[in-house]
């Protein structure tokens, strides 16, 4: 039966007040198809893009089993929740706090940047849920802070990001660690490729399989489409002038390198454009400061880094700018998904640099549908498209060289008799009878 109400989930009334205040009404794909399974008790393997309600997907069933199932009395955490970075720990923690707004339920963080002292009330105090990053609870596990004992359920979010960071064998030692577990569940934005499910066969037991399709209904919301720029500076005055245009509410501008934040700011203010920006380098306060200065709307831009902006969840962002194309396929739909959240359309734009032609190509196949691509008039590009008929056809030059070596090889594969000098001083010599030979002769 395909669940269409989240009703039909039967979730306690607390959770579904929770839910309709926070105007959620339909479950998602990913929702429909993980929320039974795990209520049931069965480990997870879930596929979803960000901003397709993944985090309800996981937390709806696991306050609902502390719901169904009480303790007598309060002591450690039996949910545990791992995070690739700082601010989607944060987040995390925060919209299970609005979904069990109505419930007596405690969720607590654990995370780097913070000193121990702020974690001391996790370990002290009782608490239901934990969301944590890696890193800092493996040092207070380490440290025997943190108790795994009471765990019931591990959640891995993001799991191919921290992969990819990774934490392969930080996350292996944790759930090591809280072995006594009944349930875990892995949510990736994609579980294609060898290593994600390696991982995943030695983490979880006889898993569901849940791949809600990022791709066709999410991402009809989002608008792809991009520009071609000769340059640098070329491409910079095309991001300025899409910046201006009034429907740019807020968006994200995303960049390769932290060097090329800094940068892109500087040009960005002298165009008389604020902005905030994220980088690796940025302390936690600096990190929560950057993205409170877009949610309050002080600025309406925000620069970052790939590995800055993971996990960071910001809401009506109308627009996502690639400044810098991404290496891979699976990284442009974690930067588009920043945008078309909760069922509201979004626009994704790509600057497309004559050497970007290659990705450009290789995110089109991956998403199964070409970007659009589009100019603006008066910055039109001067150069043209590098033209794909042409591309990977040697020339006759090319050609020849490549026969000559071929040939060279083949000589050299005959076999040689190996020459030995004794076989070869006297050729040519007659040879004279010793004087020994002809006394004895005569």
């Amino acid at each position: 039966m395909t669940v269409t109400t989240f009703p039909e989930l039967e979730l306690d009334e607390s959770l579904l007040q929770a839910l309709q205040e926070k105007g959620y009404t339909r479950p998602t794909a990913i929702q429909a198809g993980a929320i039974p399974a795990a209520l049931e008790g069965r480990d997870v393997l879930g596929s979803a893009p960000t901003g397709t309600g993944k985090t309800a997907a996981y937390l709806l069933p696991a306050l609902q089993h502390l719901l169904d199932f009480p303790r007598k009395k309060s002591g450690p955490p039996r949910i545990l929740i791992l995070a690739p970075t700082r601010e989607l720990a944060m987040q995390v923690a925060d919209q299970a706090r609005e979904i069990a707004k109505h419930t007596h339920l405690d969720i607590a963080t654990i995370t780097g940047g913070v000193a121990f002292m702020n974690h001391a009330e996790v370990f002290n105090e009782n608490q239901d849920i934990v969301v944590a990053t890696t890193g800092r609870l493996l040092q207070y596990i380490k440290e025997e802070n943190f108790d795994c004992l009471a765990v019931e359920t591990l959640v891995l979010d993001e799991a191919d990001r921290m992969l990819d960071m990774g934490f392969v064998q930080d996350i292996e030692t944790i759930a090591a660690e809280t072995r006594w577990r009944k349930q875990t569940l892995l949510f990736s934005a994609t579980l294609e490729g060898k290593a994600i499910k390696d991982f995943a066969e030695r983490i979880l037991n006889e898993p569901i399989e849940i791949e809600a399709d990022p791709a066709r209904r999410e991402r009809k919301k989002i608008q792809q489409w991009y520009y071609r720029a000769d340059h640098i500076k070329h491409k910079t005055a095309l991001l300025i002038n899409l910046m201006k245009q009034p429907e740019v509410t807020r968006a994200v501008v995303f960049v390769r390198k932290r060097e090329r934040v800094h940068e892109l700011c500087s040009w960005l203010r002298e165009a008389g454009i604020n902005t905030s920006y994220l980088e690796g380098g940025l302390v936690q306060t600096k990190r929560n400061e950057a993205i409170k200065r877009v949610v309050e709307g002080r600025v309406n831009i925000l620069v970052a880094t790939d590995i800055a902006a993971r996990g960071i969840d910001i809401d009506d962002v109308s627009h996502v700018f690639n400044f810098d194309m991404p290496v891979t396929a699976d990284t442009y739909l974690h930067r588009i998904g920043r945008t078309g959240r909760a069922g509201k359309k979004g626009i994704a734009i790509s600057l497309v640099e004559a050497h970007d032609n290659i990705l450009l190509g290789r995110i089109s196949r991956y998403i199964k549908e070409p970007l659009k691509p589009r100019t603006i008039d008066e910055l039109r590009p001067t150069t043209r498209a590098p033209n794909k008929k042409l591309k990977g056809k040697p020339t006759k030059k090319v050609l020849e060289k490549r026969k000559q070596p071929k040939e060279k090889e083949k000589a050299e594969e005959k076999p040689r008799a190996k020459e030995r000098h004794r076989d070869t001083k006297n050729i040519g010599k007659r040879r004279k009878p010793s004087a020994a030979k002809t006394d004895n002769a005569e």
